[in-house]
């Protein structure tokens, strides 16, 4: 069978929760299945032909923002006539699908979150995206949920069925601290909490510092693209030399990433709007103790056995008495839950019973 992955910004991944995900189907299933994924050469710097037994085929539009959605349109007018099967990620797209009806029966596709209600839209693009969303859920003929409350939200919204299928994190590894790694990032040598997160503002990024900037036990090391929007560089220009504040750039080498997280005191999720954060799950693998914004994806996704916070002022109390929580209890039942759950394996052998089935 031949199915394509459409949605993305590419292989190998350097960007975020479905780029992952995609790696990962691949990874697993590309000795099943021939498989196609579709690429921004726009975005991509690396343009193999090739990755992980799966084909590459570049589309000259950036995947992002506006352009996004015409990315992801004109993938879809390409591919849909020449696969068995699509994997649609994501909101794009959308309003090509009455074009394509008639294969709709290729179509499976995985809204990802609600990325109509993230902040960082205006209320123009909010309905667009919303309207998007719509036509994808009306035209396939399978859907996916990563989370229970994505479930619920597809079912109430549109009246459709959908499959629950997670992400997986166990890609992650503990790693111990080398002493090259703390004269690089010498907070190492003391506590600290961590959080890696796209800086936007649906995640809450402006809230946490605020918080961290008004407590006195634990500085927090915040890895992200300040660079790549106006509000990231606000953020990073405001708050870059503040007590209590170690602001990083995105780190997408794994192992020094793992270092920084897996030795951390506490790890911080301020995500609000989606579904199965990526980030969220590989913290359970790495057994972290987890301080997430009550979202209730953030809840299903932890089985509501982290803690939870819904202001700047609930997690600076947090923090500053962190010493008398069982944290060492909650990141062991946090990594048992990941280990049942968001395994690789199983997820890529979920999406194999969608593709065969007819």
């Amino acid at each position: 069978m031949k199915v394509a992955i459409i949605g993305i910004r590419g292989l190998p991944n350097t960007y975020g929760g479905f780029e992952t995900l995609a790696e990962y189907l691949v990874k697993h299933l590309s000795k099943t299945f021939e498989i196609t994924v579709y690429c921004s050469s726009i975005d991509l710097s690396t343009k193999l032909k090739e990755y992980n037994g799966a084909k590459l085929k570049y589309i000259p539009i950036s995947s992002h923002g506006a352009w996004g959605i015409i990315y992801d349109s004109i993938s879809l007018l390409l591919s849909v006539r020449k696969f068995d099967k699509i994997i649609f990620l994501g909101f794009g797209g959308g309003f090509v699908m009455h074009l394509i009806k008639k294969y709709r029966h290729k179509m499976i596709l995985n809204i990802g979150g609600l990325d109509w209600k993230r902040d960082k839209w205006s209320s123009k693009v909010k309905r667009i995206i919303k309207i998007s969303e719509a036509l994808l859920v009306k035209y396939s003929s399978q859907i996916i949920s990563d989370n229970v409350g994505i479930q619920d939200y597809i079912f109430t919204e549109y009246g459709r069925s959908s499959t629950l299928i997670a992400y997986g994190g166990d890609q992650t590894m503990r790693v111990s601290i080398t002493p090259e790694a703390k004269k690089y990032y010498p907070f190492l040598e003391s506590k600290y909490a961590f959080i890696v997160t796209r800086i936007q503002v649906d995640n809450n990024v402006e809230m946490i510092l605020k918080a961290f900037m008004k407590q006195n036990r634990l500085p927090i090391v915040i890895v992200g693209n300040w660079n790549d929007s106006k509000y990231g560089k606000m953020l990073k220009s405001k708050y870059l030399d503040k007590n209590k504040l170690i602001l990083l750039d995105a780190i997408y080498d794994q192992q020094k990433l793992d270092i920084l997280r897996s030795n951390c005191t506490v790890y911080i999720h301020g995500h609000s709007a989606g579904g199965t954060n990526p980030s969220l799950v590989e913290a359970m693998f790495l057994g972290l103790p987890i301080f997430a914004f009550a979202s209730g994806y953030n809840e299903y996704t932890t089985y509501n056995k982290a803690i939870y916070f819904k202001s700047e002022k609930e997690l600076t109390q947090l923090i500053n008495n962190y010493e008398s929580l069982n944290i060492d209890a909650i990141g062991k039942k946090l990594k048992e839950l990941a280990d049942k759950h968001y395994r690789w394996a199983h997820i890529a052998n979920e999406y194999k019973k969608l593709i065969l089935k007819d």
